[in-house]
């Protein structure tokens, strides 16, 4: 072998060597209740691998649709662990790729300082007071539950002003067009305060665990970022980020 020939094949081995694994981008499908956990979570885990994660919010409920017709997500972040294991069952996601990312909280949650205690439903000296589409979103189905539990899901359903989703309900709220509502904990809540107005933390034992589910859909089984991006769900560093919004494991 000449000179020549060994310094090109030595420098093509060092260049393969050296060279990044290509950066791809992931497309991911998240329930509105995690909406800000998952954009910080993203931006780590995008300066960690040099991916793009591609952030979409909505209702579970209507990704599911979405999924179903085609949608090009990669990785759905559910509100519920029902979707993602009917996706599985369906032949959409990778089975065995789901597991339980969060557990999630409700609150009954107003803009207004000195409003809501565990008896506001009680008085119901409100107007409005709003949830998510119970049939969409697993946090209203989790609000009428809460309701039936103590007796106030018929008196109170002239009350009702429903969200599509639970970013939607939110906004009812903030925006005073209803007095209080049922909202995902991680929404007004931060490193163990609440963020504004006042709220009740619902009791666990009124409604059924919140488990949310994340699964890795079929068309990105060979996808290494949607790979990735699923085992960083599970890093410490992701955790500490729901757990600062209030998620439960």
């Amino acid at each position: 072998m000449n000179k020549v020939l060994r310094l090109y094949l030595l420098f093509s081995i060092a260049l393969s060597l050296s060279t990044p694994v290509m950066a791809e981008e992931v497309q991911v499908a998240v329930a509105s209740n995690f909406t800000a956990p998952i954009k910080t979570i993203a931006a780590y885990f995008e300066q960690q691998t040099q991916h793009k994660v591609l952030l979409s919010f909505g209702a579970t409920g209507k990704f599911y649709a979405q999924i179903k017709n085609g949608a090009p997500y990669d990785v759905l972040l559910a509100a519920d662990d029902v979707i993602p294991k009917k996706l599985e069952q369906e032949g959409a996601a990778v089975v065995g790729s789901r597991f339980t990312y969060a557990i999630g909280r409700l609150v009954l949650w107003s803009a207004k300082a000195d409003f809501v205690d565990p008896n506001v439903l009680q008085r119901a000296n409100f107007q409005y007071l709003a949830l998510a589409s119970p049939k969409l979103a697993p946090y209203g189905a989790a609000a009428i539950e809460v309701l039936t539990h103590i007796g106030l899901a018929k008196s109170l359903e002239a009350k009702f002003v429903q969200g599509e989703n639970i970013s939607q309900t939110f906004q009812f709220v903030s925006s005073g067009n209803a007095e209080l509502g049922f909202v995902a904990l991680s929404q007004v809540y931060f490193n163990g305060s609440l963020k504004s107005g006042s709220a009740w933390i619902i009791p666990d034992k009124y409604y059924s665990p919140i488990r949310q589910d994340a699964v890795l859909l079929t068309s990105a089984k060979d996808k290494a970022a949607a790979q990735a991006f699923m085992s960083y769900l599970k890093t410490p560093k992701a955790k500490a980020v729901m757990s600062a919004y209030g998620y439960r494991f």
